[in-house]
């Protein structure tokens, strides 16, 4: 099965002909895989000659462990991102100092974002350093809602992050969710097409006019309601990876690229929710 998305399409052992629902298998006994249907999300399922050569295969703890590390390091630059930077005072001449940090963080996570969607074996390094960019960001952005909002509403979006995490989670293993090709791609579309809004929107800020797509009336509600969908849609497509990577004897390493996926999807949700807390306060 050829997946749209850019992060699992690079994948070569989640692309191989013959390991997808439904498709041709190797027959036990021979080096390939085992039957799918055989098999259940978690449970063991045989090794192919790929995965034994380059170090054992993907497994539910393995994803746990990469996607705990990642999102450790996360929380980590975000609070020290948050404890480093100076406290904005009444007349928020301090807020150069948040943008620029909220800057650099974003350009270098979004730099390693492509690097990591589009590179063909997945890199721990890489990721890392991709989690402590996102940190930096999400510790400047944190701080600036958190001052000029307050009343708790950091706590409130990390809780519903999570809250939204293991709901998806839940509805996604109890009702037995199928991610079919048309799912696939219109979430990857909205994805993009909502990354290009987000440029646009930026390069019209520069220039001093705006849509206000992303700002905190009317239009950015919709649009915080919508991002906070899609990042519910792109978890569903991260559970379907990892399921079906685990189901095909993907290799080990493949768990970081999991673990990526979940971190942009999470952080796409924390920022969504983030935004749209604070236009529910102002009303």
């Amino acid at each position: 099965m050829q997946s749209n998305n850019p992060v699992f399409r690079r994948s070569e052992e989640f692309n191989r002909a013959g390991v997808g629902y439904g498709q041709a298998q190797a027959p036990y006994g021979q080096p390939g895989y085992g039957d799918p249907g055989q098999q259940a999300w978690g449970a063991p399922a045989p090794m192919g000659y790929d995965a034994v050569r380059r170090g054992g295969r993907m497994t539910i703890d393995t994803v746990v462990q990469s996607t705990a590390i990642t999102l450790a390091v996360v929380v980590a630059f975000a609070f020290a991102t948050w404890i480093i930077t100076p406290d904005i005072s009444v007349t928020g001449a301090e807020f150069g100092t948040l943008f620029a940090a909220m800057t650099i963080g974003s350009i270098g996570a979004f730099a390693l974002s492509m690097v990591n969607s589009f590179k063909r074996v997945a890199s721990p390094a890489l990721v890392l350093a991709f989690a402590a960019f996102e940190g930096v960001a999400l510790g400047a952005l944190s701080k600036f809602f958190d001052s000029y909002f307050g009343d708790g509403i950091v706590v409130q979006a990390v809780i519903g992050t999570f809250a939204a995490f293991g709901g998806t989670l839940a509805a996604y293993k109890f009702f037995d969710i199928q991610v079919g090709q048309k799912f696939r791609t219109f979430v990857i579309a909205a994805m993009f097409g909502m990354v290009a809004l987000s440029l646009m929107e930026l390069m019209l800020g520069l220039f001093g006019s705006s849509f206000g797509l992303f700002g905190f009336g009317g239009l950015g509600m919709v649009t915080a309601i919508a991002g906070l969908a899609l990042g519910v849609f792109m978890l569903i497509l991260d559970f379907d990876f990892v399921e079906q990577g685990i189901r095909n004897g993907l290799p080990e390493n493949e768990s970081w690229r999991a673990s990526f996926a979940m971190t942009v999807s999470l952080v796409w949700i924390y920022t969504n929710l983030l935004r749209l807390l604070a236009i529910l306060q102002q009303d």
